[in-house]
């Protein structure tokens, strides 16, 4: 069972890892800029589902594949760097003012959400920190480690996810300023696929 003290521990230094900016935080800033509250909110929830497949993988043991075959990292590395780099291509070719957050399509609600999923289930440097973040508080000879794994997953998830949200509601307040002057929409247009070929190109750089 997990102690108390083990749980808060873990707590504070989630919280910590919450309040960092990583990868995930630049992407769904720069959705939220580039598309609106609604774009933002869905980002969040596919990077949350994200992680939460992370948190199965590391429960389970698939995630100890990529931490020790190079072949397997390299292969998810590249898949996800070129994913967001594709990403970053696709926004700067695009010539459409920001879109409207409550006008977005269903279609492309679904495309959102997989895009925010992809871009976290495809970072294997990821997948290789739960492997070793989890594991610091559940003890080897626990008889339902996988279950506390799951727990402290959730959690983790639970609480990034808050507070991604009031990053959303953040950047959405700057994302209406910018879809109502054309100029500023179209440069945010372009810094967001700079900021995407920017986390694909940073993706290459991760090493086993």
């Amino acid at each position: 069972m997990l102690q108390a003290h083990e749980f808060w521990l873990f707590f504070s230094a989630s919280f910590l890892l919450w309040i960092t900016p990583g990868p995930d935080t630049v992407y769904i800033l720069a959705r939220t800029v580039s598309q609106g509250r609604f774009a933002g909110l869905l980002s969040v929830f596919g990077v949350s589902a994200g992680i939460l497949v992370h948190t199965l993988f590391a429960a389970i043991g698939l995630s100890a594949l990529l931490a020790t075959s190079a072949l397997a990292f390299a292969a998810v590395k590249f898949i996800g760097a070129a994913y967001l780099i594709y990403l970053g291509i696709q926004a700067l070719r695009s010539h459409s003012k920001l879109s409207i957050s409550g006008e977005t399509a269903v279609q492309r609600s679904s495309q959102l959400f997989c895009q925010g999923f992809l871009t976290n289930l495809l970072n294997p440097k990821i997948a290789i920190f739960f492997l070793a973040f989890l594991p610091q508080f559940v003890a080897p000879e626990a008889g339902n480690s996988s279950a506390v794994f799951l727990f402290l997953g959730g959690v983790f998830v639970l609480g990034g996810t808050v507070w991604c949200l009031f990053l959303v509601a953040f950047a959405a307040s700057f994302s209406e300023v910018a879809r109502s002057n054309s100029r500023l929409s179209g440069a945010v247009g372009k810094v967001t696929g700079f900021v995407y070929i920017g986390l694909g190109l940073n993706l290459l750089r991760a090493k086993l």
